[in-house]
Formats: C-alpha cells, structure tokens, sequence
C-alpha cells in the first residue's frame, strides 16, 4: 500500500512517500480502515525528532488522528458493516502498557490500517472525515481540560496561551461556543485576526507585549480583595509563562493545564497561589466520552473545528513544516487516497 513513512529520527528528509508498504493484516478482532482523513500533530514531530527517555521502532507510520470507512471485518468483530465511517481512538493497550496509534505502531499516513474494533467510534451522518480527523488530540484534549475538567461557564472571562495551534484554537471555539469572553495570545497580528475570526473576543500579541500588560489593559490588575483580571486562564504551554499566568488571574481564579510543550520544570509563585486562592486543574489526554460528546456538538452545528489547511500524502513533510514553523491556526489534514 502507499505511505507517508519516518525511516528515522531527525529532520523532515526523514519522511518518505513509499509505494510497496506491507498491507496491514486483520486480526479476528480487528476491522481493516479504509483511511479518508489523517490529522497532523505535534506529536508527530516529536515522534520525528525522538523523546527523551523513549524508544521507538523505526521506521515508523505516524499520524494518530484517524478517520476513514471500514474495508474489511476480523471473523469475531460484530455491531460493525462494510461501509461504516468512523474516527478512531488512537489510544491502545499492550500487555497492561499504554500506547498510541502513529507512535508505538504503525498509524494514518497511509491508505489502509488495522485496528481493534473497541477503538472505533461511529461518525454521525454531519460529521465529515476532515472534521472527525482534527479531533482527538488537539480538540479532544481541549474539550476535556475546558468542560469536563474546568467546567467554564457562560460569562466567565478566559485566557488562553498558545491560542493558534490546534489545542488552543479549539480552546478558543470551546470557550465561545459556551458563551465565554475569550481572549486569546499568539505571536502575530494575522494570527490574532485569524483567531478572532474564529471566536476570540480580544487579542494579545506576546511578541510586542507582556501578558500581564494586556490582561491589565481589559479587566485591570486582580486585587486580593476581588476584581479585576481573568476568571479562567488556560496555560499547557509551562515554562517561563506560569508565573506571568498567575499574575492574570482573579481572586478564586481557575488556572488550566493540559501539558508544558516549552517545559515542564516551571517556578511557580506560591504566594499568588495561597493569596489569590487560585484553582490550578489539570487534564490528561482524552476518554472516549469527550470524543463522542465533540461528534454530536458538531453534527448538531453547535461546534465546527477549524481546518487551515488540507494536503496529500505527498505533501506530508510542508504539512510538518507548517506546523514547526508556526504558521497555521488550526489543524492540518493529510488525505492518503
């Protein structure tokens, strides 16, 4: 079969387009995919690049974000037909050790993949691929960290780093789509419009100014007693940002996490933690119920996820670079076929 293969870690000269991948074999339980839409990470990058402490058989297919139809059913796979579209979860389970899809084994850079059939997860009739394909885990992870975790609520101001990439811009349509004032940080001008265009109600250009300065400048400094900044700030970007994360924040304030993508050893003021009696909430990836509540949300026309752009396999590695280079808003979708 055809695929987008990472021969090794390094840069993106790494990734070639092949014609003669091994055709995936379908165990009894398993159901062969069909792959219509592959969706493009940052972990994928990672995966590339290698993860400290990980180790990784090479070559590799990446991609974990994966919806297509079903080519083929494993004798033993019931509740399931030829023809059925659906996303996979790409989180999978070996000998009691987690795993995921496009890392540990082969994933979507491909035309076909074998996968267990308890990993499937029925695409509603108003989903489309593209759409399916963008969500677990960018917008999976969003949607845990800000409803099942956080819990914002309609008219609550939120704060949200790291907006354009593919977590933060779904943090932005989760918060709008609850009816949430959002204000939204990236590096640009154009990707601050960009993310207006999709919900932000302020923007804050971190590139020509501090956090703090443009929390300030909205809703003022927060106060001790109460009043002033915001009520809920998203942060999984770690690093050197949480102590100025801090400063952004009301008294009772919630501080939200997913990750730490510039660093997970961060100095955390704890005199704005006890005096200012922040909430800090953390989240861990997706459950297969936030990926099922995001498939309604979007076959109702509560929630559409932005897609900046869409390439082929062949394109696979500007797909990356689009991504290393920080030049979407949104996700970025692969088509194998």
């Amino acid at each position: 079969m055809r695929a987008a293969i990472t021969e090794g870690h390094g840069g993106r000269e790494k990734i070639r387009i092949v014609d003669d991948w091994p055709m995936p074999e379908v165990g009894e339980s398993q159901v062969l995919i069909e792959i219509a839409a592959c969706g493009v990470n940052f972990h994928d990058i990672f995966t590339r690049r290698g993860m400290p402490g990980i180790t990784l058989k090479m070559p590799v297919i990446v991609g974990s974000d994966i919806a297509g139809s079903i080519a083929k059913l494993g004798k033993d796979v019931s509740g399931w037909a030829i023809g059925d579209r659906v996303l996979i979860d790409p989180i999978i389970y070996h000998d009691g050790k987690m795993g995921m899809i496009g890392e540990t084994v082969d994933g979507g850079r491909a035309t076909h993949i074998a996968v267990d059939a308890d990993n499937l997860v029925r695409i509603p009739s108003g989903v489309s691929f593209e759409q399916a394909a963008s969500l677990p885990l960018a917008y999976g992870t969003a949607y845990r960290m800000m409803i099942t975790q956080g819990k914002i609520q309609a008219g609550e101001t939120i704060l949200i780093l790291g907006a354009s990439g593919g977590v933060g811009s779904a943090c932005v349509q989760l918060a709008r789509m609850v009816g949430a004032e959002v204000v939204a940080c990236a590096s640009s001008d154009s990707k601050l419009d960009r993310l207006k265009s999709i919900g932000a109600d302020h923007g804050i250009n971190y590139a020509t100014g501090s956090i703090v300065d443009g929390v300030k400048a909205l809703y003022g400094k927060p106060k001790v007693k109460g009043g002033g900044g915001v009520d809920v700030a998203v942060n999984f970007t770690g690093g050197d940002t949480i102590k100025d994360t801090q400063r952004c924040v009301t008294k009772g304030g919630r501080i939200l996490t997913c990750g730490a993508t510039a660093g997970y050893d961060v100095g955390l003021d704890m005199r704005y933690l006890w005096s200012f009696e922040h909430h800090m909430i953390g989240s861990d990836g997706w459950e297969r119920s936030d990926l099922e509540a995001l498939l309604r949300l979007i076959d109702e026309g509560q929630l559409e996820v932005t897609i900046d752009k869409v390439f082929s396999l062949e394109e696979t590695a500007e797909a990356e670079r689009l991504l290393e280079d920080r030049e979407v808003v949104g996700k970025v979708i692969i088509k194998p076929l």
